[in-house]
């Protein structure tokens, strides 16, 4: 794997994403992804996959295989029910750091089944609303691993409105990182900024990396060198970093770190 050496900067606007649509579900790719292929957009150092998804409720993703990939789901709102090959069967909501490690081979089923659900979980049909989540792929260090799964809820700690380092491999963040990912060149950072308070808007500063992947996932937020980003904008960032976001509302930010790229393509 190589490393850029000189300072790069693109920026991708929400409604340039490729789309998938039916009756049940928008879906909207930030790389090539499905029948959806651009040779020139398949990955941004070793991010596979950034999907923002919106799925009804009653519906969802069947039971269908991965292999060798950790993938991460973060939810925005709604829940989302996950069952695998493994036993793991669990809700993912809001604030709920959870990873999939496929490994060798695992099968799993994603719905959202919000009117099922225990009734203090909103399990009503007046309750039942639609999911909305984003979930993001990175390649492993080495194929051929031991499927895994791992959650935690870190309400908590994204209260604070600063980065939160959600999933990683890398030493220099394991100790505070929420889950662990077999990677030991990403890091998954997320900052739910809380606005203006007290007159002072909400700031968080990017980290240095070979790469960075900024996606907005709500909100509106200025990055310095680069200008106002709106909800489902992006960033890739080559040999970068030390940016300042601000947020004069509500935002929430997701930023992949990473130090290495997908077989020096």
């Amino acid at each position: 794997m190589s490393t850029p050496t000189t300072a790069h900067i693109d920026i991708h606007r929400a409604g340039d994403r490729m789309k998938t649509r039916v009756a049940w579900l928008d879906s909207k790719h930030s790389f090539s992804f499905g029948e959806h292929y651009d040779p020139d957009n398949t990955h941004h150092g070793l991010l596979l996959v950034n999907n923002e998804d919106i799925v009804l409720p009653g519906e969802g993703f069947d039971t269908h295989p991965h292999r060798d990939m950790e993938i991460v789901t973060w939810v925005l709102n709604g829940s989302l029910v996950h069952q695998d090959s493994l036993g793991h069967a669990g809700v993912i909501y809001p604030g709920l750091a959870q990873r999939m490690s496929a490994g060798t081979g695992i099968l799993h089923s994603e719905k959202n089944d919000s009117w099922r659900l225990p009734r203090d979980q909103g399990g009503t049909a007046q309750h039942a609303e639609p999911v909305h989540f984003v979930q993001m792929w990175v390649v492993p260090d080495e194929p051929g691993i031991t499927p895994g799964y791992q959650q935690l809820e870190i309400d908590d700690e994204l209260a604070g409105g600063g980065l939160v380092t959600v999933a990683t491999g890398m030493p220099r963040y394991r100790d505070r990182a929420a889950i662990a990912i077999s990677s030991s060149h990403s890091a998954l950072h997320v900052a739910r900024m809380p606005g203006t308070v007290a007159g002072t808007p909400a700031v968080v500063t990017l980290p240095e990396a070979p790469y960075l992947h900024v996606f907005i996932a709500r909100g509106q937020v200025d990055m310095e060198g680069v200008g106002t980003l709106y909800e489902g904008d992006a960033v890739r960032m080559a040999h970068s970093g030390g940016q300042r976001i601000v947020a004069e509302n509500p935002a929430e930010v997701l930023v992949w770190e990473m130090h290495a790229r997908l077989g020096g393509q």
